[in-house]
């Protein structure tokens, strides 16, 4: 019998949800969950680096999030209108996939103004869901003029559940330093704790680095609505995985060395691309997969993680990786301590 939807509810305290992240990245606390000796430790986040050696290597996924929220006139009404940019569907026309609220009022031919000059204009082309809307773009300028203005009017695009105003320093701490390819519209939150002086402490210990990219789209946050889980489908997200990484990856595996996926998302392309030998392979494409118990992992034997919403698909995740039982311990434990949840929150390391 598959897992229950049921299975993986719990009482959140209100005040556990992180609205500001801790003050120095790697000064968030840190549960480490042992799997083989079944124990829970509480740590730091710079701890980690007691827990690898030379040629350990840590998958990171170097998405970079872009000011995905803009805020628009409707024409003639003036109203007030939220679009949240999900994806480009095309360069050339300048076509959007979005969503808009509230989106009772927004129908096709619509026609939406941005800025105070209202130098930025879209219309509405097309409905894909209840609050999904195809926009194209209207702006004099070149391609990169365009992506410039977008990036000038949008704002970091923090989660729903933080209910306060978006601030400057949001721009810099809901991104990871080693971001580098701009794609997704929420942070791969578990490698928000590394600072530079971790990575480079990490690094004079020896141990090694890959990179992968899975643009982290909001079907991350998208509730779970079956009770029965293999009735669920993700949305899909963009991934690559270069040459590189995978004789990176690869190698330790030969060598069993530890390979730590930092983040759901990272685990998420792991699994995405293992060969019938369980090696990894290149990859570029889109990826739906969904994980949820049970589950045998090809790659990663340890990771990183946050902790998750009750009946979020991350959750479920966490759950295969550790083992339902140990998992629900950890999870009791971390309300009981008040350890932060969600994305500015706090962080466990399963090995």
């Amino acid at each position: 019998m598959g897992m229950k939807l049921s299975q993986f509810d719990f009482e959140l305290p209100k005040e556990l949800l992180a609205e500001y992240p801790s003050e120095d990245r790697d000064e968030a606390r840190l549960m480490v969950v042992n799997r083989k000796e079944d124990t829970i430790e509480h740590k730091t986040f710079k701890d980690l680096i007691d827990y690898f050696d030379a040629e350990d290597v840590m998958v990171l996924n170097n998405t970079k999030v872009f000011p995905a929220r803009l805020y628009g006139n409707k024409e003639k009404t003036g109203a007030r209108i939220e679009v949240f940019l999900l994806r480009e569907l095309n360069p050339e026309t300048r076509l959007w996939d979005v969503l808009v609220d509230p989106a009772r009022k927004i129908r096709i031919g619509n026609k939406l103004y941005f800025g105070e000059d209202e130098s930025l204009v879209a219309e509405v082309i097309d409905n894909t869901t209840s609050r999904g809307r195809t926009l194209r773009f209207l702006y004099d300028g070149s391609y990169e003029e365009f992506r410039n203005k977008l990036n000038e009017l949008g704002e970091t695009p923090l989660p729903k559940y933080i209910k306060r105003e978006v601030e400057p320093e949001d721009a810099d701490r809901y991104q990871t330093i080693y971001a580098k390819k701009e794609g997704a519209v929420a942070a791969p939150t578990a490698g928000l704790h590394f600072s530079k002086h971790l990575l480079k402490r990490l690094e004079i210990k020896g141990v090694d680095f890959a990179e992968v990219t899975l643009h982290v789209g909001l079907g991350t946050f998208n509730p779970v609505e079956v009770e029965d889980l293999s009735k669920h489908k993700m949305d899909s997200e963009e991934a690559e995985i270069a040459l590189e990484s995978t004789e990176t990856i690869n190698k330790a595996i030969t060598d069993r060395r530890r390979i730590c996926a930092v983040g759901t998302t990272v685990m998420r392309a792991l699994e995405s691309s293992v060969s019938s030998n369980g090696n990894l392979n290149e990859f570029r494409g889109w990826t739906n997969k969904f994980i949820f118990p049970p589950y045998d992992f090809s790659i990663a034997n340890c990771m990183i993680t946050n902790f998750h919403t009750p009946k979020s698909t991350l959750l479920m995740m966490v759950s295969a990786f550790a083992g339902h039982d140990l998992m629900k311990r950890a999870y009791d434990e971390a309300i009981k301590e008040k350890y932060k949840f969600y994305s500015y929150g706090d962080a466990m390391l399963i090995i």
